[in-house]
Order: structure tokens, then C-alpha cells, then sequence
């Protein structure tokens, strides 16, 4: 559900048609995020190629760090759509809830394990305030044993979801508990 008109999966035909059976087949279900883009088959089709990479492709990076950073840059943002679906996803992977609400609410961070803290706080910064940015900024995520290629990743995954962000919340892209639950692993 969204403020824009969106193709139900009952109602897609060709190349829409084919990626809904795809995306039911893998996930069990289309969500919102997806749904919304149903008017531009091609836009979807590239949005989910590079959400594919950024979050399963080989990284240094785990998938509870990736999924991390998407909840922190969600909660920075104020995402409810994208902290709520990431959040659940992170569940799977953190089951101490004194630390996924540090991560659901961004607040506390720098009590987390020094790796995670020291990632999802750059995350944080990068997000609110990516003009004061520096290079020394990278010093701290080298400290905790990310290489380049872990900061390249990370970089993505905060870009990643400050624009799905934005698709979101621009959007109106609305969630429901039924939305938010029953996903295979992607």
C-alpha cells in the first residue's frame, strides 16, 4: 500500500507478471517496498538486483551486520516501513533485545561490541550528516579488523537504504503486521 497506484499480483501480466512469481516463489510473498515499484517493471528489476548484491553478496561484512546498518540508517532516518521489516529480518540473527532496540532506536550505540558499534555509529554519521565525513572516520573501522572492501560494503549498505529510505517514506509506503511476517530467506 502506497499513495501511488500499484499492480496486484492477481492483476500483473509479462515481465511484472514473471518477477511477482519469482520474488513469491523465493520469499513467499511481494512486499510493499516491491509493490510499489510495479509500474516500472525495469526499476524494480534493478532495485532488486542491487539489493541482492549489497546484502548477500561475499562480504567481510555478516549478514546481522548488513542487516544492522539497514535498522540504524532506517531509525536515523525515521523509516518506520524500513526499520520495521529490517528489524525483523535482524531477529534472526541478534536475539539479545537489549541490543536490537539499542539498533531499532539508533540510541546507545557506542555501548554495542566495539565492531558493530564502531559500524553501525559510521553508518549513523554517514547518514545524518555525510558532509563531515573525514578520512580519519575509516581509522576506527580498520581498528576493529574491517578491510576496504568491508568499507566499500558498508558505504553501499548505508546508500542502499537511505534510498530505499526515501522510496519509502516519499512514497508512502505502509506496512502491516501481516506484511512483516512469513518471508522465506532470501
Amino acid at each position: 500500500m502506497s499513495w501511488v497506484d500499484e499492480i496486484e499480483v492477481g492483476d500483473a501480466d509479462g515481465k511484472l507478471e514473471a518477477m511477482y512469481a519469482e520474488l513469491i516463489a523465493k520469499r513467499g510473498k511481494v512486499s510493499n517496498i516491491l509493490k510499489v515499484h510495479s509500474l516500472s517493471p525495469e526499476a524494480l528489476g534493478n532495485h532488486l538486483d542491487l539489493y541482492m548484491t549489497i546484502m548477500f553478496g561475499k562480504s567481510g561484512l555478516s549478514r546481522a551486520e548488513r542487516e544492522a546498518i539497514g535498522v540504524v540508517v532506517s531509525a536515523t532516518n525515521e523509516c518506520a516501513y524500513c526499520v520495521h521489516h529490517h528489524a525483523e529480518a535482524l531477529r534472526r540473527y541478534i536475539k539479545d533485545e537489549e541490543t536490537l532496540e539499542m539498533l531499532i532506536s539508533a540510541d546507545g550505540l557506542e555501548t554495542l561490541e566495539p565492531r558493530l558499534s564502531n559500524i553501525v555509529r559510521h553508518a549513523e554519521k554517514l547518514t545524518s550528516a555525510p558532509s563531515a565525513m573525514t578520512e580519519s572516520d575509516l581509522g576506527e573501522l580498520r581498528a576493529v579488523g574491517l578491510t576496504d572492501k568491508d568499507i566499500l560494503d558498508l558505504t553501499l549498505v548505508v546508500g542502499y537504504f537511505n534510498f530505499v529510505n526515501r522510496i519509502a517514506m516519499g512514497l508512502g509506503v505502509t506496512y502491516s503486521a501481516e506484511e512483516m511476517s512469513g518471508y522465506r530467506d532470501e
